[in-house]
């Protein structure tokens, strides 16, 4: 059995997921007070987390490191040492092709995983293994950035549902018509 990848993410109105230097403060200005519990709600039934080393990079100096799941990092760079020791039980690395990946994991128990990060959201796309999206746009343009998307065919989704959070910002749900 291969798991399956599902998306919750947040980006700018103009399509970025941080600035330039990787920044996320404009992110933390205005969240909305309901999107904790959203994202609560979505890893309910995830079994980890699969993300990218720029991503990793981000969010590595998190204090309190955020994820109670398992963390895969998906990087043909990062090493066992370039992990910090506080997360060296929780985060493990892979260089492997999203197929690849999504089979190991299958094979290990994982039925759902979240996948992380623009360049890693659009490999997996690109293979076919997202069933499923979230995509929140928040109300600020960045005009510059990291985009959330990089390198995508045509790929067809369904709306499943919109919301507007209490901060202005427009949370929509699509399934994925290409995922396997």
């Amino acid at each position: 059995m291969v798991a399956t990848g599902h998306v919750y993410i947040a980006c700018s109105l103009d399509g970025f997921i941080a600035k330039p230097d990787g920044g996320l403060n404009w992110l933390m200005a205005d969240p909305p007070g309901n999107l904790m519990a959203l994202y609560d709600s979505f890893m309910a039934d995830k079994d980890g987390i699969i993300m990218g080393r720029a991503t990793f990079d981000t969010v590595r100096a998190f204090d309190p490191w955020p994820y109670d799941k398992p963390v895969i990092v998906r990087s043909r760079s990062l090493q066992a040492s370039d992990l910090p020791v506080a997360l060296q039980n929780r985060v493990t690395h892979r260089n492997a092709e999203p197929e690849t990946l999504m089979a190991e994991l299958g094979a290990m128990g994982w039925k759902k995983a979240y996948v992380d990060g623009g360049v890693t959201i659009s490999a997996f796309l690109r293979a076919g293994l997202i069933a499923d999206m979230t995509v929140t746009r928040l109300p600020v343009l960045l005009g510059a950035g990291i985009p959330l998307w990089s390198d995508l065919p045509e790929i067809a989704l369904r709306h499943m549902a919109t919301d507007v959070l209490d901060n202005g910002a427009v949370m929509s749900r699509y399934a994925v018509g290409t995922a396997t």
